[in-house]
């Protein structure tokens, strides 16, 4: 076991696992096999750090965050609360990339906003923003900033509808303007390019009814 492991109350770190002094973990973080979690880096309460993933120096990580394997987060990136970070994403942090030039003292910021939902084998190019709980289908390229609860397909990603805080694509907008989600019945609204929730504010957390999942995304297609 990594001795400094005794420095992080609250927090379990594999015996195959390395982090770096000095760190900061909340309480009930897990990080789990051939990890690495370098100095400076901020990680919040209650995150998960699933098998061989690396957290680069100074990144800054919020609460309730879940990355999944085979994932890197690269010095640039920011990510709030509640965000997923699916098998194998790939995050960047400078655009043009040369062996030959020294970029360190330029990385790019990226930026991922509460509840992001990031696909398995995604690819976001850094630079930009991913607006809160948008969703990036597994595989795509993104290039642009994203705007909040926007469905972005394909490479490069473009935007294909909006997307629930529970992960659905959300209903056409009904007589009033109004869209819902087939699961939690919460209710959105467009307008001018933006959605909102009229349920839930974006800020606060789901109401404790509405935070567990018990039909899987195919039952609602």
């Amino acid at each position: 076991m990594n001795e400094r492991t005794r420095e992080l109350p609250g927090v379990t770190i594999h015996e195959s696992a390395w982090v770096d002094s000095p760190v900061s973990v909340g309480e009930g973080t897990k990080i789990w096999h051939f990890c690495h979690v370098q100095p400076g880096a901020k990680i919040g309460k209650n995150c998960t750090l699933g098998q061989n993933v690396n957290i680069a120096n100074d990144v800054v990580i919020g609460d309730n965050v879940k990355i999944q394997n085979n994932v890197s987060v690269y010095t640039g990136c920011i990510i709030e609360d509640d965000v997923f970070l699916g098998p194998s994403c790939v995050l960047t942090n400078v655009t043009n990339p040369r062996s030959q030039v020294n970029r360190r003292s330029v990385y790019e910021k990226t930026l991922i906003r509460r509840g992001v939902s990031i696909g398995a084998n995604a690819t976001i190019v850094c630079g930009i923003e991913l607006g809160r709980y948008c969703f990036i289908a597994a595989g795509s390229v993104v290039t642009r900033t994203v705007p909040d609860y926007a469905l972005m397909v394909g490479s490069p990603a473009r935007q294909k509808g909006w997307m629930s805080r529970h992960g659905h694509k959300l209903t056409d907008a009904d007589a009033d303007g109004v869209m819902h989600c087939p699961e939690s019945g919460l209710r959105y609204v467009e307008k001018g390019g933006q959605v909102k929730c009229l349920d839930v504010d974006e800020d606060d957390p789901l109401p404790p009814d509405l935070t567990h999942g018990e039909k899987s995304y195919r039952k609602f297609r």
